[in-house]
C-alpha cells in the first residue's frame, strides 16, 4: 500500500510539474516562408534572437564536405553594413552574447541581449541572412580558424576522432556517414563561388525559422519582423532525396588507431529511428535506464561492484532522419573486450526479456521529467528547443508534449523495443585503440 500511494504521489507531482512547465508561444510565417516563433518571457531583462537553418553536413556532397560548419565560422566575418571584424565588437558593445554551433542536420545562430537591444539582434541575424560578404580573404581566414579547430578538438584530443569512427562504422550509404567538421582538403580544394553557391541554396528565409524569446513586446516584435525579413527574397525549394541505409542483419566490426590515447574504447552500436519515431523516446529512455549516473544499471554492475570498466556509458545520439543507440566501454586494468562484451550483452538481454521493477520505471520518468526541466531553464535554451521541435520534429508544440511521450511508453514497450532494435546481429562493434607504436 505504501509503495502504491508514493507512486500515485509521484504521478500527481509529475503531473503538476508538467504543467508548470508549459512553454507558451505563438508563431506564423512570413510570405517569403520564414517561419517566425515568439516565446514572452518577462521576468528578466534579456531577449534571445535566433535563427536556425535546416542545413547540416548531411547537405554536403561527396568532394566538398564541412561547408555547414565552415559556413558557421564565414557568417560573422561581416555584411554589407557590419565591417569586417565588427561583429563581435558590436555584440559585446551593446551588453550582448553570440554563437552558433552545426550538427547533420541544422546550423544554429544566436544573440543574447538585453531587452532594450532586441532590435539590434534582430537587425543582424536579418544582415547575415540578406546581405552578408562571401569573399576571398574571409574564405581564407576561416578555413585556418577550422584548421585550428579540427587540430584542437579532434586531432591532438583524446578520443577526438570517436565520432567520426562511429559515423563512419554505422552509416554507408546516407551522408551521415561524415562528419560535421568535414575535409580539410575539401575545403581547401573549394572555390569561391562554391561557397557562394551554397549559401545562395540553403541560407534563405524559407530554409530557416526565427525565434525571438524573452522580455519582448510581440506587437513591436512584429514590426520589427517585418521590417528587417520581410522583404527578403525567397528562395529556390529544396529537394532532399539523401540514400537510405541498408538495415544491419549481421553483426560487423571496424577497427580505428589514435595516437592520443592508452586505453582502447569498444563501442556496440546500433543503427535505429530518427528521432521522430516514438520509439526513439523509448530508446532515449532505455539509455538513461542503462547508464545514466551511478545508480545506472551498467555503472553500477561494471565500474562501482565489479570494477570491470574504468568508463561506461549507453547513449542515443538522435538524428532526423536516422539514430544511433550505442554502449561504450573503457576495460579497466586486464578486462578483456569479450567480457565487456558479454556483460552488455547480458544486460540488454534482461530489459529484452523482463519488464523493468515498477521503482525502477518511477525513477526512470522522474529523469525524463528532470531532464527536460533542466534543458529549459532559460529563454536561450527555450529558444533554441523551440527552433528544434519545429525544424526537425515538425511540430514546435512537442516542447509541450515530449514529457507526455515518456510518460505513455510502458515497461512493455520499452521491453519490445529492446527486442526490435538491440539485438546482436543488427549492430556495428567499433575497436578504438591506441595507435601501435
Amino acid at each position: 500500500m505504501k509503495k502504491r500511494l508514493l507512486s500515485v504521489a509521484a504521478a500527481v507531482l509529475f503531473g503538476m510539474l508538467a504543467n508548470a512547465q508549459q512553454i507558451k508561444f505563438e508563431e506564423y510565417d512570413l510570405p517569403n516562408g520564414l517561419h517566425v516563433i515568439l516565446h514572452q518571457d518577462n521576468s528578466a531583462p534579456v531577449v534571445t534572437t535566433s535563427v536556425m537553418y535546416h542545413v547540416g553536413a548531411k547537405d554536403e556532397i561527396e568532394g566538398r564536405t564541412g561547408f555547414a560548419h565552415f559556413f558557421e565560422h564565414l557568417l560573422f566575418e561581416g555584411t554589407q553594413n557590419i565591417k569586417r571584424g565588427d561583429w563581435f565588437k558590436i555584440v559585446s558593445a551593446n551588453g550582448g552574447s553570440n554563437n552558433a554551433n552545426t550538427t547533420g542536420d541544422r546550423t544554429y545562430y544566436y544573440e543574447v541581449f538585453p531587452s532594450n537591444n532586441e532590435q539590434l539582434g534582430l537587425w543582424m541575424e536579418a544582415e547575415r541572412m540578406r546581405n552578408p560578404i562571401i569573399n576571398q580573404i574571409g574564405v581564407d581566414t576561416q578555413r585556418e580558424v577550422v584548421k585550428e579547430e579540427k587540430r584542437l578538438r579532434m586531432d591532438n584530443q583524446p578520443y577526438g576522432n570517436f565520432m567520426t569512427a562511429l559515423l563512419k562504422t554505422v552509416f554507408k550509404k546516407h551522408p551521415y556517414k561524415g562528419t560535421v567538421i568535414g575535409s580539410m582538403e575539401d575545403l581547401n580544394a573549394a572555390t569561391l563561388e562554391e561557397f557562394k553557391n551554397f549559401f545562395k541554396k540553403y541560407y534563405v528565409p524559407n530554409n530557416a525559422v526565427l525565434v525571438v524569446a524573452g522580455d519582448i513586446k510581440p506587437e513591436q516584435t512584429k514590426n520589427w519582423i517585418n521590417q528587417y525579413y520581410g522583404s527578403i527574397p525567397r528562395g529556390a525549394a529544396i529537394t532532399r532525396n539523401f540514400a537510405k541505409e541498408t538495415p544491419i542483419t549481421t553483426a560487423y566490426e571496424e577497427t580505428y588507431y589514435d595516437k592520443n590515447i592508452q586505453i582502447p574504447a569498444y563501442i556496440f552500436a546500433y543503427r535505429t529511428p530518427g528521432y521522430k519515431d516514438r520509439d526513439a523516446y523509448a530508446l532515449d529512455m532505455l539509455s538513461t535506464y542503462l547508464s545514466d549516473g551511478k545508480s545506472s544499471v551498467l555503472y553500477k554492475k561494471l565500474v562501482d561492484k565489479e570494477k570491470k570498466a574504468l568508463e561506461i556509458g549507453a547513449f542515443n545520439l538522435g538524428m532526423e532522419d536516422y539514430s544511433i543507440f550505442a554502449c561504450l566501454a573503457l576495460p579497466m586494468g586486464e578486462t578483456s573486450k569479450a567480457t565487456l562484451q558479454n556483460d552488455i550483452d547480458a544486460e540488454i538481454r534482461k530489459v529484452q526479456t523482463e519488464l523493468i521493477s515498477e521503482e525502477d520505471y518511477q525513477k526512470l520518468l522522474n529523469q525524463m521529467e528532470n531532464n527536460f526541466v533542466n534543458s529549459n531553464t532559460s529563454v536561450e535554451s527555450i529558444a533554441h528547443s523551440l527552433a528544434d521541435r519545429y525544424m526537425l520534429k515538425g511540430n514546435t508544440d512537442i516542447i509541450n508534449k515530449e514529457i507526455e511521450i515518456y510518460r505513455s511508453i510502458t515497461r512493455e514497450e520499452l521491453r519490445e523495443v529492446a527486442k526490435k532494435y538491440l539485438n546482436s546481429n543488427q549492430r556495428a562493434i567499433i575497436n578504438y585503440l591506441p595507435e601501435k607504436k
